[in-house]
Order: C-alpha cells, then sequence, then structure tokens
C-alpha cells in the first residue's frame, strides 16, 4: 500500500507541474516560446531561377537582373515567357530509384530541404525524426502531370492513365516526399493560402515549435506550373505582363509602367528551431523569427483591399508579437508583384504604416512570381539581406510614382546595418502573411 501511496503521489504531482507549465504557456504573452527564447533560423535552401543555391540565388538577386526568357513550351500563347529554373538538372540532384515518382514541384522542394538541412549542420540519419516537422506550402501541385494524364485518357483510354497520377499531382506531395526522405517523422502539414502558403508555412512552423509539438521543423514552399493550361489562365485573367517583346523587362515591381507579373518557379526551405536549442546544440543562428501575423481581407477572391487593411492587420500583428513599433523596421522585403493593383496597395500599406521610410526591396523583378513558394524565397532574401547588410535592388525600377514616396533600391545593392526587417507575402482569397526578423 506504501509503494501505491507513493506512486499516487508522484502522478500527482507531476500531473499538478505539467498542468501548472499548461497554464503558465496559455498566459505567456503571444509571441514567447514555449521554454522561453525566439526562433532560430538554422538553415536555409533554395532552389530558384536565379539559382539553384544560396550564393548563386543571392548573386543573382544583387544583381538586379531580370531571368525571364521566352520558354519553348509556350510557343504560341500570348504571354510566351517565364522565369524557369534553368541552372540544376533536378534528376540529378534529388538521385536514386525514387525520382520517377515525383512531379517538378516536388524535386524542386526536396532539393531545397536537403540544402537547408545540411546548412543547419544536421543529419537525419541522427536526430529523433519524431520530434521534427515539415512544413511544405503548394499552391497548384503536380499539373502538368494532371494535365497529360488527361489527354492519355482523351487519346488512349483508362489503361495509359499512370496509377502514379494522384500521388504525384496532390499538393501536399512535397510535404509527404520531403518527410520520407528526411525521416521526420512529427507533423507534416501542406498550408495552401495562394501565394501567401510559403509563408504561412514558415508561421504554421513556428507555432509548432511554440506548443512544443516539434523541436525542429523545415518549413517554406514550392511551385513549378509553367505549362501552357496554368501560364494562359493567368493572361486570361490580366494578371500577366504582356511585354513580349523585351521579357527581361517586364517584371518590374512599383514601376509606374507596370503590366502585370512573370510567372516563375522555385522552391525555399528553412529548418528552424527553438534558439536556446539551436545555441545548446552549437548550431549557428543565422537570423531571428520573432514574429509572424496572418490575416484576412474578405473583400474579393483576386484582388486585394485596396486601402491594405487586411494587409496592415497581419504586419501590425507580426509587429506586436515581436514587440517593435513600425518606427523599429529598418527593411521591408515587399510582396512586390508588378501588378496595378498589388503594388498601389503595397504602396499604400508601406508607405502610411512605415512614415520614417524603411528600405524597400521586391525579389520578384529578379525571379518572377514563384507564387506558393514566393514567401519562402523572399523569407530567404531577408535572411540574408540582415546577415550580408546588403539590400538587393529592385530590377527595371528607376523612381516609385504611387501616392507615396517609398525608399526603393534601385540600380544597385545598397549597403545598410539592417537589425530588423519584415516579409510581406499576400495571395489569392485574400491572405496575408507578415513575418519579422531580426538580425542575429
Amino acid at each position: 500500500m506504501s509503494q501505491l501511496a507513493d506512486e499516487s503521489t508522484r502522478a500527482t504531482s507531476r500531473d499538478r507541474a505539467a498542468e501548472s507549465a499548461r497554464a503558465a504557456h496559455r498566459t505567456a504573452p503571444r509571441g514567447v516560446l514555449h521554454g522561453g527564447g525566439a526562433v532560430a533560423v538554422t538553415g536555409l535552401g533554395v532552389v530558384t531561377p536565379a539559382g539553384a543555391d544560396e550564393h548563386s540565388f543571392w548573386a543573382g538577386l544583387c544583381s538586379g537582373r531580370s531571368t525571364a526568357r521566352r520558354c519553348d513550351e509556350l510557343t504560341g500563347l500570348p504571354v510566351d515567357f517565364a522565369c524557369p529554373v534553368d541552372s540544376i538538372d533536378l534528376d540529378a540532384a534529388v538521385g536514386g530509384r525514387s525520382v520517377w515518382r515525383m512531379a517538378r514541384f516536388v524535386k524542386l522542394a526536396l532539393v531545397a530541404a536537403r540544402q537547408a538541412v545540411a546548412d543547419a549542420g544536421h543529419d537525419p540519419a541522427r536526430w529523433d525524426g519524431g520530434r521534427v516537422g515539415v512544413v511544405l506550402g503548394v499552391g497548384v501541385g503536380g499539373v502538368s502531370v494532371l494535365v497529360d494524364n488527361a489527354r492519355r485518357l482523351a487519346d488512349d483510354g483508362p489503361d495509359a492513365v499512370s496509377p502514379l497520377l494522384v500521388p504525384m499531382m496532390i499538393p501536399n506531395a512535397a510535404a509527404g516526399e520531403v518527410a520520407i526522405a528526411l525521416g521526420a517523422r512529427g507533423p507534416s502539414l501542406a498550408p495552401v493560402t495562394a501565394c501567401a502558403s510559403g509563408a504561412t508555412a514558415i508561421s504554421v512552423a513556428r507555432d509548432l515549435l511554440d506548443s512544443g509539438q516539434c523541436d525542429i521543423v523545415v518549413a517554406g514552399g514550392a511551385e513549378s506550373v509553367l505549362t501552357p493550361l496554368v501560364v494562359t489562365a493567368f493572361a486570361r485573367m490580366g494578371a500577366l505582363s504582356t511585354r513580349s517583346g523585351d521579357p527581361a523587362s517586364a517584371s518590374r515591381p512599383f514601376a509606374a509602367d507596370r503590366d502585370g507579373f512573370v510567372m516563375g518557379e522555385g522552391a525555399a526551405m528553412l529548418v528552424l528551431e527553438r534558439e536556446k536549442d539551436a545555441t545548446a546544440r552549437g548550431g549557428h543562428t543565422r537570423a531571428l523569427l520573432v514574429g509572424a501575423g496572418s490575416s484576412t481581407d474578405a473583400y474579393h477572391p483576386t484582388a486585394p483591399e485596396p486601402d491594405g487593411r487586411g494587409a496592415r492587420r497581419a504586419v501590425e500583428e507580426a509587429l506586436r508579437q515581436a514587440g517593435w513599433t513600425p518606427g523599429d523596421v529598418d527593411h521591408v522585403n515587399a510582396h512586390g508583384t508588378s501588378t496595378l493593383l498589388n503594388d498601389a496597395m503595397e504602396t499604400a500599406l508601406i508607405g502610411s504604416l512605415f512614415p520614417h521610410a524603411p528600405t524597400v526591396t521586391a525579389p520578384k523583378g529578379v525571379v518572377g512570381h514563384t507564387l506558393a513558394a514566393a514567401g519562402a524565397i523572399e523569407a530567404v532574401a531577408t535572411v540574408l539581406t540582415l546577415e550580408h547588410g546588403l539590400v538587393p535592388p529592385i530590377a527595371n525600377l528607376d523612381s516609385v510614382t504611387d501616392a507615396f514616396e517609398l525608399d526603393c533600391v534601385v540600380k544597385e545593392p545598397r549597403h545598410q546595418s539592417v537589425e530588423t526587417a519584415v516579409s510581406h507575402s499576400f495571395g489569392f482569397g485574400g491572405h496575408n502573411v507578415a513575418l519579422a526578423f531580426r538580425r542575429a
């Protein structure tokens, strides 16, 4: 009986301690992580039209030169140019027998994830996979595989349809394949918030660390939809630039004569850990994620709320979590799509919320609009700006002529000691995400 009583007492003590910890976590200020501290970015991986690794991507971004070119697969369409990933053999980079079952967006994600994990100094063969999560935003999925199999069905009948069509086309295939490759057995999620998906994934990853569900999360976004059907669909919406005579000048965020975005493809992944955990293992913290705000316009399926009120709510929440005032922000990595409506809204947002005129850049001038991957690619760019003290220029922009005078970096990179930065991401459906990063 004495032993049973002792066990009961110990169990009660454990229960009380656990409940006390849960209560403390519930009442802690938002933005304060489980166990205290911030989220460390310990690894980066990126595959983009400007480069298929961190160093070539950064050099391409800082060059301020667009990667847009005419694409053979788009010949004959009203818009026949895009920003493809040319500098890597994805099949060779992925390697192994499993490559045949992967759509292109999955391969992009897997290459970026491996880069990020290696950069963080982790060995997936040695980590506790049950404590590792994957959050990978994808907007569309394997649309090229779907289109190809639709043709096969029409031309040759049901037997011609691949039995792998479903696992190759579903948007969550990337998260699943990355988890398999890394032995990540924690939560594996695939948030879809259109062009904000990559940023949403990073925000969700932060929540997984905050809640204590994970100790490491590999998070980001991937997209590859440079197919005639999708490009034509965006063109029919009036979303794409029609500067077919000079594709390299077509993506021009915040320019007065902008006429639409240029389609791109790519992937970017970040390894995120609690700062105290990264420090304890001797990991290198490249930057700190100190705030992540989300909101919804609830205004229109594709157009942003013109005055930017919805987007502003997301940015203000990120600032609140970071413990910053707007005046604390040194730099803004803008969504900057080069469309009339988005850039006008974002100009109003930045000009009204940040009257002290922090520097502004917009990577889509160089890499095009990579849709679900954009927020993650731009998060990587923001981390690199913090690290290098260098703000990349916006391609094809001379000056801003909208209602507010923004301090857009143009022509060449600008040296600046950036301590704090915010990265904006907005998506069809009214999705808004803002990520706040601080230099480590």
